[in-house]
Order: C-alpha cells, then sequence, then structure tokens
C-alpha cells in the first residue's frame, strides 16, 4: 500500500521534530543537573541540593582519619617568658591543719598565664612641644612635634591601620568597620568617609610597592592567570589576577579579555580562555580541575565511555607526581611518562570513534558558523590539539596540576560582593585592587598584615620584595 506524499512529507517532519525535542530535552536535563562538581558553577550556586562533600569530590577519599595527622606540628597555646603582668597569690593558712603560713616557708610557684586584650585597648599620647624665648633676642622658638603629628588631635597609624585592614582583608564595609573599631576599641567619632579616605591614602602611597608586585609575577618562571565578574554602579566589569607563589597582583578593568600583555617566557596557567591561549610569547598550562569537572558531567549525563578512562587517567598521573615530589625526585620515569600519555591517547581515540558514530546535531534555522557539536567532541577536540598543555604538570614539576591558586586569590572578590555589594566607582575598585595586591602578597609570605598595613611604604618594600 503506498503512503501518500504528504503524508510521508509528515511523518518525516514529525521524526526530524521529535529528534531535535529530544536532544534540547536532553541538553536542558543537563543543564539543570550541572553543579559546582561537575561545572564551573561556583560552589554557591549549588543551594540545598548540593551534594556531600567528599562524596561529590573529585580527589576522592585519601583514606586518612579526620582530624591533625601523624606528625602535624600543633597550635596549643604555650607560656611566655616575659608576661606584661605578673601577678603574685599568696596563701596566709595551711590547707591541711590551719596553721598561719609564714612568706618565708614558701617552697615554690606554679604558673598560669591568662592571654587577653586590656580592657582599654585605645591609648592615647600626648606630645608637648616647648616654647623657649631667647634671652638675647627675645625670639620664641617651639620644638618640633613628632613627624605625623599635626593637628590637636588625631588618630595613630595602628588605628588606620586596623581599619584599612578590617576594610580591606576581612571585607567589611565602612560604616561597619568605624563600629567595629567603636565596640573593639573604644574609638569614637569615627564616620565612614574617614575610613574611605584612609584606604585612599594608603593606597597611593603603596602605587610604587603596586607596580614592582606586578613585576615581580611577570618575571615568575610560572604564573596563574584568571578572572571573575563584579559590578560598578550596576555595570559589568572584570578583577584579573596574575598570581604565583609568592606574590598577587590585581587589575582592576572593564572588559574581561584585558589580559596581561607584560609577560615573556615562562609558563601560565589558566583555563581554556581563548584571549589566554593567544599569548604567544609564554608556554600554555590548563587547569585539570576544570577538565576534571567537564568529564565528570560527560560520566554523569552523556554516559560517554571514555570520559572515565580520561579522568582516572588524569587522577593517577596527578598522584604519581605527587608521590615522586615527595620522594624528592624531579621528574618522572621516561617510561612512566610514556605509559600515562598512551592510556591519554587511548581515551581520545575511544572518545573520537564514539562521537562519529553518533548522529550530527540538527542545525537550528537562521545559524551562522560552523554546525554545533557535542560538549564530549568539543572537549575531545581541546584534549586532542592541547595535549602538551594539558599534561604539562607531568612532565615539568614547578607546574600545578590545577589553576586553584589563582581561584582562590580571586574568591575574596565574591565574598566581598556578598558582604558589601558592589563598587561604586571604578577608581574606588583600582584603590582596592592595589592594596588586596599588597595584603594578598605579604599573607602568601608569612608577614603580620596590621604590622605591614602601619609601616612605612619603604619598610613594607622591603618586607615584602628583598
Amino acid at each position: 500500500m503506498d503512503i501518500p506524499a504528504e503524508v510521508a512529507d509528515l511523518v518525516a517532519s514529525l521524526q526530524a521534530e521529535n529528534v531535535s525535542l529530544r536532544a534540547e530535552v536532553a541538553e536542558l536535563r543537563r543543564r539543570l543537573g550541572l553543579d559546582s562538581s561537575n561545572s564551573s558553577k561556583p560552589p554557591s550556586s549549588d543551594g540545598l541540593k548540593k551534594k556531600p562533600r567528599i562524596a561529590g569530590s573529585l580527589r576522592g577519599r585519601s583514606g586518612k582519619p579526620s582530624g591533625g595527622q601523624k606528625g602535624h606540628a600543633g597550635g596549643t597555646l604555650r607560656q611566655v617568658t616575659d608576661p606584661d603582668a605578673v601577678v603574685r597569690h599568696e596563701a596566709c593558712a595551711c590547707g591541711h591543719c590551719g596553721s598561719s603560713l609564714d612568706a618565708k616557708s614558701a617552697t615554690g610557684i606554679e604558673k598560669r598565664q591568662v592571654f587577653d586584650i586590656p580592657e582599654r585597648p585605645l591609648v592615647v599620647t600626648e606630645h608637648q612641644a616647648a616654647i623657649y624665648r631667647c634671652t638675647h633676642c627675645q625670639g620664641v622658638t617651639k620644638a618640633a612635634f613628632p613627624e605625623g603629628v599635626v593637628s590637636p588631635t588625631q588618630y595613630g597609624e595602628r588605628i588606620k591601620a586596623a581599619a584599612i585592614y578590617l576594610n580591606v582583608q576581612q571585607l567589611i564595609p565602612e560604616d561597619r568597620v568605624a563600629q567595629a573599631l567603636s565596640d573593639l576599641f573604644g574609638v569614637a567619632l569615627i564616620c565612614p568617609a574617614s575610613i574611605v579616605a584612609w584606604v585612599g591614602k594608603k593606597a597611593r602611597a603603596l602605587g610604587p610597592l603596586y607596580d614592582t608586585i606586578g613585576q615581580r609575577v611577570a618575571a615568575a618562571a610560572v604564573r596563574h592567570l584568571d578572572e571573575t565578574g563584579y559590578r560598578i554602579a550596576g555595570k559589568l566589569h572584570w578583577l584579573h589576577t596574575t598570581s604565583s607563589l609568592a606574590f598577587t597582583f590585581y587589575r582592576a578593568g572593564e572588559k574581561r579579555g584585558d589580559i596581561p600583555r607584560d609577560l615573556r617566557g615562562g609558563v601560565v596557567v589558566h583555563d581554556h580562555f581563548l584571549p589566554y591561549r593567544g599569548m604567544s610569547t609564554v608556554d600554555h598550562a590548563f587547569c585539570n580541575a576544570h577538565i576534571l569537572r567537564e568529564l565528570q558531567a560527560l560520566i554523569e549525563f552523556e554516559k560517554e565511555p571514555w570520559a572515565e578512562q580520561m579522568r582516572d587517567m588524569l587522577l593517577d598521573a596527578n598522584a604519581a607526581v605527587n608521590k615522586a615530589r615527595e620522594a624528592g625526585a624531579t621528574a618522572l620515569p621516561p617510561e612512566t611518562v610514556a605509559a600515562f600519555v598512551e592510556r591519554y591517547w587511548a581515551a581520545v581515540r575511544l572518545g573520537l570513534a564514539f562521537h562519529r558514530q553518533l548522529p550530527k546535531l540538527g542545525k537550528k534555522a537562521n545559524a551562522r558558523g560552523r554546525p554545533k557539536q557535542r560538549e564530549g567532541h568539543n572537549l575531545l577536540e581541546r584534549l586532542k590539539t592541547f595535549k602538551t598543555e594539558t599534561l604539562r604538570f607531568m612532565t615539568d614539576f614547578d607546574v600545578p596540576f590545577t589553576n586553584n591558586l589563582a581561584e582562590q586569590d580571586l574568591r575574596m572578590m565574591k565574598v566581598k560582593m556578598k558582604i558589601s555589594g558592589s563598587f561604586r566607582t571604578l577608581e574606588g575598585a583600582q584603590i582596592f585592587a592595589r592594596l588586596r595586591s599588597v595584603v594578598s602578597t605579604a599573607r602568601k609570605q608569612g608577614h603580620n598584615i596590621l604590622q605591614i598595613l602601619s609601616a612605612a611604604p619603604s619598610q613594607i618594600t622591603l618586607a615584602l620584595t628583598a
């Protein structure tokens, strides 16, 4: 029985529509299932469906018990040899028979120390400049005040540093900084505008140091690059970081593609953001944490068999590098590297063969550019093209497995946005980036942040760049 042409056309049209709708449903289900464990979405976006931390971790279980490990240096509070105050306690009667005790009968002492802040932590120092009248010419001479003491009443550098610390390091808004200083130290009558002025003045004074930090990061052998969005007066802007183990250099700008232009030689670690890949004067290393999350999504949703093989290969290679590094080695044996590379290519070949068997995705009407490919196919092409960059951690032990250093350096911007909201001006964002570069660098080098912010710019520069 012949089927009318219009019926055959209708069936073909419905079949094509069914295929398209099934693909669309699968894509929507995939998007709904994405979270911080299988995509680049932040953990804060997981909400109530957040998975258990260990069970969903791409690193897996370490096999070690919870808590401090054997050989871990504890941080127990210990007595000091020179306490600020000593309070002597005497006994006047025997605790056994009730007889009076003579002070000369004491045979020793037991020490217990209490660490606390003073009841009145704010100290007021009055500077008095003597005024003289010369007996010969009757001229009046006044002694000089110390540098910086210019007003009848003013706040000292440590109070200003504490305010800057709370605002820049702990990300507390200016009005709440003023409240904190009043509650903690008895500092009354500070207005938020004064804190804004102190922060701006400190940022200008540390401008040369900020530039020096940028130069030090640019000269490092391995640098980490990343960027995150934030808002200024409701408009999207971008904060960029160039990070090393010892330095952090933030740049506040308007465009996401405003990548650093002064990097020459060495290695840059980053995700697959296209402008970074266009940097031709450096070697590249890709963040495998991003790749592992993409692979996890392919395993969970598309059930692609090659993804599990690639994930296991990357995790095994990272474990081998960590073990060799802990043993004091500077490179993996050539045969070990060759074995991992073979596993890498085997997974890529399996994946490409898998995708060749799948039907091509339908092209939307009026769509321009090359036809859309599946997420797994796109990842495979990147892995095929950028094998050296993906596995650089395996051949250069100075290169880490992930770009976590830069991501951790940028995380504070998201915290600031949650606590304080957006910036009002680009200048305010640039001031924050400048001061935060100094603070993050000092933290990486183990300095006390309050002491750093209290010191003169020349002393800070010497401490951070010597």
